[in-house]
């Protein structure tokens, strides 16, 4: 199945490629769409996460620099069966956390410092858990080269929206030009949505049964939907094609990027880890829980918003 899904990703991201490629330049434009697509599938398949992690600027730790973070995803990986991950950090005040890489022999896990000041204990293990449950399930090469092409597509619309009317050989001219540039970036939206929301229920499940505490990832899910909404990180906005390889969308929808949220709705995942718990409800946090970076903190709320008029579907 985990074949089959990157052998269907790839071709579906092949073929919007050549797609784009025909509006700008025909037949001419849609062969050399075809081979740049070739070598981004073989770009991506061998260095896609150390690109994703190099963007983030995230860096290594190991037990002597990080100890307790690192201890922790150890124990998680022996729990789920898993070879060592490399550990990684990421300087960002948004609490999330991603996981990367082709195989599980060749895996890494990536958390921001603000959720590791964050989350308690349990909280982090649940985290972490869920993404290990990604790399068990096989889920980091498809997320990953998906981030890679849907960035790919958002360049090539770009670079069709100038092309597109100056080119002699573009079938519809300007209109092909921005019917590119408004049609590519949506169609990788659309896969990175088929291929993320239905992984995040099965990293859910998964991450709940390595770390055998379904509720404290109900609870850690509950504050990063909350501190990815009122912390901005301008590094996923710079970067909207990753934004569905991370645990809560990093995304702050102002923009038409966000239009469509890569992830399942917050509400609907709590529900069936706290159907897993027996239908409990999430535990509050005490004051003296920590994690590991030292006492947990709270994400500072932003100012209220003024309430939005109802569109035209609610």
């Amino acid at each position: 199945m985990s074949t089959m899904r990157v052998g269907l990703l790839l071709a579906a991201m092949t073929g919007l490629f050549m797609a784009v490629g025909y509006l700008i330049g025909a037949q001419q434009g849609m062969i050399i769409a075809f081979v740049l697509a070739l070598g981004m599938n073989v770009f991506a398949y061998w260095n896609s996460d150390k690109m994703v992690l190099s963007m983030y600027g995230a860096k290594l730790v190991d037990r002597n620099s990080a100890p307790r973070f690192y201890n922790l995803v150890e124990r998680l990986a022996q729990r789920a069966q898993l070879p060592m991950p490399r550990v990684f950090v990421i300087e960002n005040p948004q609490p999330n956390a991603f996981a990367t890489g082709r195989d599980p022999e060749h895996a890494a896990v990536a958390a921001t410092t603000g959720l590791l000041n964050l989350l308690d204990e349990r909280e982090l293990a649940g985290v972490m858990a869920h993404e290990l449950a990604h790399v068990k399930n096989r889920d980091t090469l498809v997320m990953t080269i998906t981030a890679t092409l849907a960035g790919a597509v958002g360049m090539l619309a770009n670079f069709a929206m100038f092309m597109g009317g100056r080119n002699r050989n573009s079938p519809l001219g300007a209109i092909g030009g921005i019917l590119v540039m408004l049609l590519a970036p949506l169609a990788a939206m659309l896969v990175q949505m088929a291929i993320s929301r239905t992984r995040e229920y099965g990293a859910d499940e998964g991450g709940a049964a390595i770390s055998g505490d379904p509720l404290a990832l109900a609870s850690a899910l509950a504050k990063l939907e909350h501190g990815a909404r009122v912390v901005p990180n301008n590094d996923a906005e710079a970067n909207p094609a990753t934004a569905h390889m991370f645990i809560v969308n990093p995304l702050s929808g102002r923009g038409a990027d966000n239009l469509f949220s890569t992830h399942p709705a917050m509400a609907n995942r709590i529900a069936k880890l706290q159907q897993m718990a027996g239908g409990k409800a999430p535990p509050r946090k005490s004051e003296s829980d920590e994690g590991p970076w030292g006492p947990a903190t709270e994400v500072r709320k932003a100012p209220p918003k003024p309430p939005r008029r109802p569109g035209p579907w609610g």
